[in-house]
């Protein structure tokens, strides 16, 4: 077997040019400054608030014409919205404004150990509710498009579930409905926070909240971190060296890194519904979930249904979202489903345009 030839001057010119790329990724983060790591700075102006929970409405892009009526974004209490909006090129909310969308959003603010008593059914009947009156009024409109949006997707679904006269269209993506579907169409690599949650015991999730008030954002961060440890290990070596020269690429991954590091403490008894009535007992699907003291009905969404989900999504199993169809009231149901993954959906340039124009066609075929 022939042995490898050591060749000094190839090693030498490799790490000549090695070291000569560092100095120019440290010149460029010595010249990266807060303002240029911008999330979520497409213009919109705030239209109402409610203590820490504030709505806000997009302009519309300069020349565009206004072609749908509003849309609501509806993100989770785990992230923040922002990821709908990373950066300008791979921007949801801009791909959707680009096509003549009215678009609005929620945003849940950064609850402290004050907001602790919020429920789940403070966020869906209280301030969601707000929201789509205020929009509502505004626009001198009966009803409104709900997107929602992983976490925010289930409470769009508990919302449109409980008030459907208010609900024009409703818009899934990436959303967990059947959070146990995964046991038995699931693909076992998948589905890490459905494990997790399953594997803890009930009075551990009692106490851990029970010291913090809150579910403390920087612990969910490391449970998703812990999803893919060896990406996490190597994204601030391996993976900056790779951009760390490259101005573009640079910032994108500083705004992605910007997203992540912004987690939001998620309420105490909003997280112990969440945790334990629908992961650990998926009351959901099986109709025992209590919202405002009534068991959330799913045939009572009789709406128009969009359901986006991602193929190779670790984190919500595609089994996981498709198992809503059998369960609603209405025959408009579609499904689309997109290769990538639980965020790549938003922020992969292979996606970007393909979410906004489907969800633009959809809509436009329900004016």
């Amino acid at each position: 077997m022939s042995q490898p030839v050591f060749r000094p001057d190839q090693t030498w010119r490799e790490a000549m040019e090695f070291g000569a790329r560092f100095a120019r990724g440290a010149e460029a983060l010595g010249r990266v400054r807060d303002a240029d790591v911008d999330v979520g700075a497409t213009p919109k102006t705030e239209a109402m608030r409610v203590e820490k929970v504030s709505l806000h409405h997009y302009a519309p892009l300069p020349g565009v014409e206004i072609r749908t009526g509003p849309v609501l974004i509806v993100y989770g209490l785990i992230g923040r919205y922002t990821m709908a909006d990373l950066q300008e090129d791979r921007s949801l909310v801009r791909n959707l404004l680009a096509r003549g969308v009215d678009l609005w959003v929620v945003d849940w603010g950064h609850p402290s150990r004050a907001d602790q008593f919020l429920t789940i059914d403070s966020y869906v009947d209280w301030y969601l509710d707000d929201c789509v009156e205020h929009i509502r009024e505004v626009a001198g409109i009966d009803s409104v498009s709900l997107l929602g949006i992983c976490e925010g997707g289930t409470f769009s679904t508990i919302y449109a579930a409980r008030h459907p006269e208010k609900v024009r269209n409703l818009i899934l993506t990436i959303t967990p409905i059947d959070f146990h579907a995964d046991l038995d169409h699931g693909d076992p690599s998948h589905g890490f926070i459905n494990l997790w949650t399953r594997s803890l015991d009930e009075d551990d999730i009692h106490k851990l909240i029970d010291a913090f008030g809150n579910l403390p954002g920087e612990i969910m961060a490391s449970v998703f971190q812990l999803m893919t440890p060896v990406r996490t290990m190597t994204k601030y070596n391996l993976d900056l060296l790779d951009v760390v020269d490259d101005d573009k690429k640079l910032l994108n991954f500083l705004r992605m890194e910007k997203w992540l590091s912004d987690r939001p403490h998620h309420p105490g008894a909003a997280a112990r519904q969440w945790l334990i009535d629908l992961y650990k007992e998926n009351r959901l699907v099986g109709g025992d979930l209590m919202i405002g003291g009534e068991p959330v009905r799913l045939d009572r969404i009789t709406m128009p249904v969009l359901n986006v989900y991602a193929l190779q999504d670790h984190i919500v199993p595609p089994p996981c979202s498709t198992a809503l169809g059998p369960l609603i009231g209405t025959e408009d149901y579609t499904e689309l489903p997109l290769k990538g993954g639980h965020v790549g959906v938003y922020v992969s340039s292979k996606s970007q345009g393909i979410v906004g124009e489907k969800i633009f066609s959809w809509l436009s075929e329900r004016p």
